[in-house]
């Protein structure tokens, strides 16, 4: 009998969740997808040094000698992503995900600017749009942002989504896909009810993703549903028929060595109805989002995540700039990612205080014990320790 990952790569789209292509040689997925804090985790990799510097130098010759770090800066982190992008499409046969800077989530103009200048570097490279989304926060700005892509023939991924009336909204603008977030999900509830464990079947992130799921399929949206940000295998198993999950390295691994008959949960062409179908504009989606403080909090909590990731890359590219320059470079200390993460000031950071990537806070944890000290970040990055606890 196959393993569970083929079994459930059968069924179901597998995406590597991962900046690492290395990792994504290992699995061969058919898709990838990557954001900010997935290429920080990536670039602590020293075989990817040579990426990092390239984009840098071709960041410098674009704008010029005269141009400050900053805007040096702003013009690699894009010139990162699709750095980053173009290689993964050089092992995966399907498509990358590429993520617009989260501080953009609430600009439509802002968003849509940003997307056409990604996919412009893609199809500079020979790449066409069928290869590539643009990763956009499900934010009502990022659905508009979105809609007016896909009419212009670029496809993109609406992440950060938690609640149904996110991904009603997106079904509605004829997006292309969405990932909502099962393991953040999960996370709230437990933080919410103080309850410790939840049976996969009773996953409040897979009852959300299976009723997604289901209403899609009753109502005939194209959208596909690509499960996200996972926890454990358990999880993932109680998904399997989904459209598409993308899923860590680590889990991946976990099911690769799994045995057992896996069983397909969700089937486009045999699923519970849905409840009746409703139309979310404006109003209706403030409304929606207001009723679920799960979906708002999460949301709001995931772009501050995101932003922070962008900027503690920010912070290291120009450290990496000042070296190749002969300048004086600076470090990225560690408690600057606990000034920003460890909420209640008690020296650790948990994985529900973290507000940057799961992949990351996972690379962070080598020990597996849930919980970050300056230690764990100090070794991930190799950033100096510069904390006092």
């Amino acid at each position: 009998m196959a393993n569970v990952l083929d079994q459930l790569a059968a069924m179901t789209v597998v995406v590597a969740d991962t900046g690492d292509i290395d990792a994504i040689r290992q699995f061969t997925p058919r898709d990838a997808t990557t954001n900010p804090s997935l290429i920080l985790a990536a670039a602590q990799i020293p075989s990817y040094q040579d990426l990092i510097d390239r984009s840098l130098r071709e960041s410098r010759d674009v704008l010029g000698s005269g141009a400050g770090a900053d805007a040096v800066v702003s013009e690699a982190l894009d010139e990162i992503s699709v750095i980053f992008g173009k290689e993964i499409l050089k092992i995966v046969p399907g498509r990358v995900s590429t993520e617009v800077d989260a501080r953009l989530s609430y600009d439509t103009e802002a968003t849509v600017a940003k997307a056409h200048k990604l996919i412009g570097l893609y199809n500079q490279a020979g790449i066409g749009n069928e290869r590539v989304l643009i990763k956009i926060a499900s934010t009502w700005e990022g659905i508009k942002a979105a809609e007016r892509l896909e009419r212009e023939g670029i496809h993109c991924n609406l992440t950060l989504l938690f609640g149904f009336a996110q991904a009603v909204a997106c079904a509605e603008a004829g997006v292309t896909l969405i990932s909502p977030f099962v393991g953040r999900i999960l996370d709230w509830f437990k933080k919410s009810t103080g309850r410790d464990h939840y049976p996969g079947a009773e996953d409040p992130g897979v009852i959300s993703v299976t009723r997604i799921f289901n209403y899609f399929k009753t109502y005939g949206y194209r959208t596909e549903v690509m499960g996200a940000s996972f926890r454990n295998t358990e999880e993932i198993i109680e998904l399997a028929g989904c459209d598409l999950l993308t899923i860590s390295p680590a889990l991946m691994d976990q099911l690769r060595n799994s045995q057992g008959e896996l069983q397909r949960r969700l089937n486009p062409l045999d699923h519970p109805d849905a409840e009746g179908q409703i139309h979310v504009d404006a109003e209706r989606f403030t409304e929606m989002m207001a009723a679920d403080p799960m979906a708002s909090e999460k949301l709001d909590e995931g772009i501050k995540g995101f932003s922070k990731a962008i900027e503690t890359l920010e912070a290291q590219l120009a450290h990496r700039l000042a070296e190749l320059e002969g300048g004086a470079a600076f470090g990225h200390a560690v408690h600057e990612i606990f000034l920003l993460n460890d909420l209640d000031g008690d020296g650790c950071i948990t994985r529900e205080e973290w507000l940057g990537s799961d992949a990351v806070f996972a690379a962070l944890d080598t020990d597996n014990d849930g919980r970050l000290v300056p230690e764990d970040v100090q070794g991930g990055l190799g950033a100096p320790l510069a904390i006092s606890r």
